[in-house]
């Protein structure tokens, strides 16, 4: 019976010996040889280009590795001028078979294609065994949607606590009806059901297909040909396994963020440029909302547009009464905007012009020193040091905050050195500016 699919809570898992298998790239025509080798915790899936100089390595959670002008037709993973082609039916596997650590040992510029599904890699996959390793897996999750097209293709994607992928395939074609197929990827066996879909193409593109450099190894056994009566010298293996492939490609190309993402992924007649589009997002995202999930030890990676008060507590050190940020709604590398919400119960009203209740202008500096603080300890480098204050200059208080106000609070890094870092802050109420100032902090552990 085939195992189940992998769920959360899970321990990581990599492979319990060495697979090995050759075949031909579906697009270069080249032959290649694969060996997938068991990896430490942590480490991910990491392609490895054997037969060029120094063996370069492809580590696919780098984020860097997506290239969706390369991305037509197939997916390539690069990094420092390495790349491998053709590698979701792979991921494909590898997340089906629940390995989340795995040095893929490659020949060739292109994986092989074997008979242009998922299927034979299972099998081998599945022969070689698991190892439960002693790190929990990490799972992606989201807190809103997410959304991208191209042309009249689509991939809209909402939190779910499972992975769920849902695709509409139409083409006009009198041979290919539109299809409809949707599979929750939890307990369900994905061997039997997504695995064996195969590639396809149609006839009449075939021949301007391999002018343009694509299919070159390409045969009736590995692609599902699409003529005018039918697919040509092949059966079928279900009767919608054209949207169960894209469902394989889409599941691959997923697998490419380095953790399962729980997810309800929503297609419609999208292909591999398009899923790389979405990585592309959800990368950006992850780099932006990591910090949270990680100094807390946690095994979830947060992905969202926000971070709310537990997670603004995982990063910065102040608690109420002296905590002066309720949510950060934008945050970058270099920016951060957050709201604090004025109320007539902050502490501070009963003892500042209490007849006549006023925010006190160091509060709103302490406030911004707080946004500027998340942008610098959210830096992978400064993972658990702490910011102090070193120098306030060209201070300004523009207009007196009361009771009712909501402060926006802006803050944007300038001058950023190894110890020391300069950040630019404004506070505004309604779109107008209520204070500013630059701020210097120095970094300690």
């Amino acid at each position: 019976m085939p195992a189940s699919l992998p769920t959360g809570g899970d321990m990581q898992q990599t492979l319990a010996k060495d697979v090995f298998m050759t075949g031909t790239g579906i697009h270069s025509g080249q032959p290649v040889s694969v060996r997938v080798l068991p990896a430490p915790p942590d480490t991910g899936i990491v392609f490895v280009r054997t037969d060029l100089p120094h063996r370069p390595a492809i580590p696919v959670r780098s984020g860097q590795v997506l290239d969706v002008g390369k991305s037509v037709r197939r997916t390539t993973v690069s990094k420092d001028g390495a790349e491998v082609q053709t590698v979701e039916h792979f991921m494909a596997a590898l997340w089906g078979t629940g390995i989340d650590n795995a040095y893929i040992e490659v020949s060739g510029i292109e994986l092989p294609g074997l008979d242009g599904s998922a299927a034979p890699v299972v099998r081998q996959l599945r022969a070689a065994g698991r190892v439960e390793q002693s790190v929990p897996q990490h799972h992606l999750e989201l807190r809103e949607p997410l959304f991208v097209e191209e042309g009249d293709a689509s991939i809209v994607v909402f939190p779910d606590r499972l992975l769920r992928i849902s695709y509409m395939l139409s083409y006009d074609h009198p041979r290919l009806k539109a299809q409809f197929a949707s599979y929750t990827m939890n307990g369900a066996s994905f061997d039997e059901t997504i695995a064996p879909a195969r590639t396809f193409c149609f006839e009449a593109e075939a021949e301007s297909l391999r002018q343009a450099g694509f299919g070159q190894g390409a045969t009736y056994d590995n692609t599902l040909v699409i003529g005018a009566q039918g697919v040509i010298q092949n059966t079928l293996r279900f009767e919608d396994e054209f949207a169960r492939h894209k469902i394989l490609d889409l599941l691959g190309d997923l697998y490419l963020l380095g953790a399962p993402l729980r997810a309800h992924v929503i297609a419609v007649k999208s292909g591999h440029s398009l899923n790389m589009r979405l990585l592309l997002k959800l990368h950006q995202a992850m780099e932006r909302w990591r910090v949270g999930s990680l100094q807390s030890g946690s095994s979830k990676v947060m992905v969202g547009p926000r971070l709310d008060i537990q997670q603004i507590q995982k990063i910065l050190p102040h608690r109420y009464p002296f905590l002066l940020v309720d949510r950060i709604i934008e945050l970058t590398d270099t920016r951060a905007v957050g709201i604090k919400g004025v109320t007539i119960n902050d502490y501070f009203f009963r003892g500042h012009f209490p007849d006549r209740p006023v925010m006190p202008g160091v509060l709103m500096v302490e406030a911004m020193a707080q946004v500027g603080g998340i942008i610098m300890l959210n830096r992978r480098e400064n993972l658990g040091k702490l910011a102090y204050f070193m120098a306030v200059d060209k201070v300004k208080f523009r207009k007196p905050v009361v009771p009712g106000d909501q402060l926006v609070i802006e803050a944007e890094l300038g001058r950023l050195r190894s110890r020391t870092s300069q950040v630019i802050g404004r506070a505004l109420v309604d779109g107008e500016v209520v204070c500013e100032g630059e701020l210097m902090f120095t970094l300690a552990e």
